[in-house]
């Protein structure tokens, strides 16, 4: 049984597997990748970006509940689930199709009490739940560009809203979208510029951290300690990610200005 919050859209688009040296992609109605799974390590996180939004364990290290827009073939969720057992991960994915191929083609676990897969809405959920999670992790794309119900003013705002105190809000975005700039601007202004990016390098995906409220100042040395620790603990490089935090924020004194 698919659990559904909100109204799904009147149509959305086709689902299509594919697989290439070993790697298991899914696709909605074009050749974009929407998610990936090596076959042989199903559990791990094979996008880069999906790694770098993990970054959030940097900033937010006792997150217990999370919200996830955008299921895709489920890595994220599925990474939460296994390595995180602390958390516990609420999905919403619009397109149940979706659904049906995280589970049935990327080993997305059957919903228990950390993990729960919605069929839905993700921006109406997000508005109508205030002050819920530590965490927000925003994905949403269809087959050719960010859905523009979770990149307007409102959203944003709904986005920060939905985050308790001191809570921090992962977004995935497009660096050679001609819209960038303008979403960029749109989450400085609903977070009052308590923002960081993160770029991938290797495609063009951006991730930009926004905080409901600024973080205590961190020293660069405390926080290339807590890298460590989770690159230890998930197999993550979180360093070369804190190294490139730094190179792309401002910095003053030793210490990120959020």
């Amino acid at each position: 049984m698919i659990n559904t919050f909100g109204r799904r859209r009147a149509a959305t688009p086709a689902v299509q597997i594919s697989e290439k040296q070993g790697v298991r992609y899914l696709h909605l109605a074009g050749p974009a990748v929407q998610s990936a799974m090596r076959i042989r390590a199903p559990w791990a996180l094979e996008l880069e970006y999906t790694r770098a939004m993990m970054a959030f364990l940097l900033f937010r290290p006792q997150a217990r509940e999370i919200a996830l827009i955008g299921l895709g073939g489920g890595s994220i969720a599925k990474f939460v689930h296994r390595f995180l057992p602390e958390c516990r991960m609420t999905a919403l994915e619009i397109n149940p199709e979706v659904v049906a191929a995280a589970r049935g083609f990327f080993l997305l676990p059957p919903d228990d009490e950390r993990l729960e897969a919605l069929t839905g809405d993700g921006a109406a959920y997000v508005h109508a739940r205030p002050a819920s999670r530590d965490v927000l992790m925003v994905d949403g794309y269809d087959e050719k560009r960010i859905v523009e119900d979770l990149a307007s003013p409102a959203f944003y705002a709904a986005a920060r809203a939905m985050l308790r105190p001191g809570g921090v809000a992962a977004f995935n975005l497009w660096g050679s979208d001609a819209s960038f700039p303008v979403y960029f601007e749109r989450i400085h202004a609903a977070f009052d510029d308590h923002v960081l990016r993160l770029p991938s390098e290797r495609k063009g995906n951006i991730v930009v951290f926004a905080f409901n409220d600024p973080p205590p100042p961190v020293a660069h040395a405390d926080l290339e300690q807590a890298a460590q620790v989770w690159s230890a603990r998930l197999g993550l490089e979180f360093e070369e990610f804190l190294a490139r935090i730094w190179r792309w924020n401002p910095v003053q004194e030793g210490r990120l200005l959020v």
